[in-house]
């Protein structure tokens, strides 16, 4: 059997994992390389070209510009606050389908609390 201290290790992993995987996942989201992987939409309507256009060699796969990386978590909470056919049109079903087991696993831990 599984003592508290296991549990809160177990925890504590988890939870830092979760943040490394989060913490990745919006790093690369924000580099021109991965725009076809992240917003490939945003390419099929047109609203998003190919960032082998860039006169900067470094430009086509780094992002340069710095404001970025401090504000790049800001989707997050645009996201909570959008409609779910909004959600849908923006960044598919699947998203939203997400957000959906995501919203209800957080309002089960709520009202737990």
């Amino acid at each position: 059997m599984a003592s508290l201290g296991d549990i809160g290790v177990s925890a504590l992993i988890n939870i830092l994992t979760a943040f490394a995987f989060l913490l990745a996942f919006a790093l690369l989201r924000i580099q021109p390389i991965n725009d076809r992987v992240y917003f490939p939409k945003w390419y099929i309507i047109g609203a998003r070209t190919s960032p082998k256009h860039a006169d900067n060699f470094v430009a086509k796969f780094v992002n340069l510009n710095l404001k970025t990386y401090l504000t790049f978590l800001n989707w997050m909470p645009q996201t909570m606050r959008m409609k779910e056919p909004e959600i849908i049109e923006h960044a598919g079903l699947d998203s939203a389908a997400f957000l959906r087991i995501y919203l209800l696993g957080y309002n089960s831990y709520s009202s737990f609390l």
